[in-house]
């Protein structure tokens, strides 16, 4: 028997990044090839979208994102402004949990 001569392709980081611009893949096959042969993202490729075609998933991306970004806009604020942030109010402690904490706090003794 007799082994059939193979061909070997030589795959480099150009040709997956020129790859992945012509074809269809799924995210997950994207990053895997991404990982593997160290091809590089656009930086001004669009982010894919998570929800699909899921509008309620989507209505709360969207909402979860807004409160994200509020967020980052009052740090940067209190950064620049040089406040700190308002404390939290404290917490009414638990009777019990008082309890165990100072009986934990004798034992160290």
């Amino acid at each position: 028997m007799e082994r059939k001569g193979g061909s070997t392709a030589v795959v480099t980081t150009e040709t997956v990044a020129r790859g992945l611009t012509k074809t269809v893949t799924t995210p997950a096959e994207e990053k895997a090839l991404r990982m593997r042969y160290g091809a590089p993202v656009e930086l001004d490729a669009p982010l894919p979208k998570a929800h699909g075609d899921n509008e309620e998933l989507a209505d709360e991306l969207l909402l979860l994102e807004m409160r994200l970004l509020s967020a980052l806009k009052r740090q940067k604020a209190m950064a620049q402004g040089g406040g700190k942030p308002a404390a939290p109010a404290p917490k009414a402690r638990n009777a019990t949990k008082s309890k165990v904490v100072a009986a934990l706090k004798s034992k160290k003794r």
